[in-house]
């Protein structure tokens, strides 16, 4: 397909984008940043972790956008005593057959918010791991495909809060995108306040099925990537990896302990894709990796002790990456 042709096709399609974010914004005030993130995790087929202090809308806002798709959605509140049981399903015995009926968990649904991801031991962060990266579940010796589209949204409290389990390496990587979520600003707490006072119920419509988020998926794909731009994508992953290799950052290499993984390089174009289909264009700019490029990498990088004795975070480093690396 000729771009021209591409670009025509996705200035079409792309208009229903701009309903969903109508109907969302009926009942979110502001946080424009996550709900276009979940948006591009929607359609770049890539799960999201949040990270934000309690009462920023997460919750409502993920509801919201599945209520505009028509889809399914569940929510699981992650504690310390929750089991992987809990999350997949399990199989109980019915007496009448005398045979084990597999019962399947809140995971089935279009839309999982697992909510406060951290506050659960690792055997039930990794149970998560196969239906994120698979589609699928095992339960018992049968394997159960998951509804499609699936998403997962992850919200994790800061680190430094008591009773919190730090999500292992394997599982932070399965997320396409990691966001830093934060309080609305003073005029938009305002019109939260008006709003919630009224107490008025806020009716939204189904503007798309979960069928037609398949399709405009095949769309996002074929979405023009000039080489340019994909040299561009792997300077700034090498860059994590091998920071000794480019001027300007080559003290970084005393900083960063591992860099991010082939999954980064995959995740950053299928993101910049759905991201230029978001700005209606049929085509990626080095805008849109800029864009959505510090939301892929900073939970990429692991650091090392002197980084954390010298208090340099994951985002310091990704800001100088896009800061010093020579845009196409």
């Amino acid at each position: 397909m000729k771009i021209e042709e591409i670009n025509k096709k996705v200035m079409e399609k792309s208009e229903i984008i701009d309903k969903i974010t109508k109907e969302v914004e009926k009942v979110i005030v502001g946080q424009n940043y996550m709900i276009r993130r979940i948006l591009v995790g929607l359609l770049a087929d890539g799960h999201i972790l949040l990270e934000g202090v309690p009462g920023l809308a997460k919750t409502l806002a993920v509801h919201t956008v599945a209520n505009t798709i028509a889809a399914s959605f569940n929510r699981i509140q992650f504690t310390p005593d929750l089991l992987p049981a809990d999350l997949m399903g399990t199989l109980i015995y019915n007496q009448k057959t005398a045979e084990f009926v597999p019962k399947k968990g809140p995971v089935f649904a279009n839309f999982i918010l697992a909510d406060e991801i951290n506050r659960a031991p690792a055997k039930v962060q990794s149970a998560l791991l196969e239906s994120m990266q698979e589609r699928q579940v095992t339960i018992g010796d049968k394997t159960y495909k998951l509804p499609k589209p699936f998403l997962v949204m992850a919200t994790q409290n800061p680190l430094e809060q008591e009773g919190t389990y730090p999500l292992p390496e394997a599982q932070v990587d399965r997320f396409m995108l990691k966001l830093i979520v934060n309080y609305p600003n003073r005029q938009e707490e305002k019109e939260i306040l008006e709003r919630m006072v009224r107490k008025d119920e806020i009716l939204i419509s189904s503007v798309i099925q979960p069928q037609d988020i398949l399709e405009l998926r095949e769309l996002v794909k074929d979405i023009y990537m000039e080489e340019k731009i994909k040299e561009y994508i792997l300077d700034l992953v090498f860059a994590t990896r091998q920071p000794q290799d480019f001027k300007n950052i080559s003290e970084l290499s005393n900083l960063i302990d591992c860099g991010a993984s082939p999954r980064a390089t995959i995740y950053l174009a299928q993101a910049a894709k759905a991201h230029a289909f978001l700005e209606h264009r049929g085509y990626v700019t080095p805008d849109d990796i800029k864009a959505i490029g510090k939301d892929i990498l900073r939970h990429r990088i692991i650091l090392t002790y002197e980084a954390e004795a010298e208090q340099i975070s994951q985002e310091d480093l990704v800001n100088r990456l896009f800061d010093e690396i020579e845009v196409p």
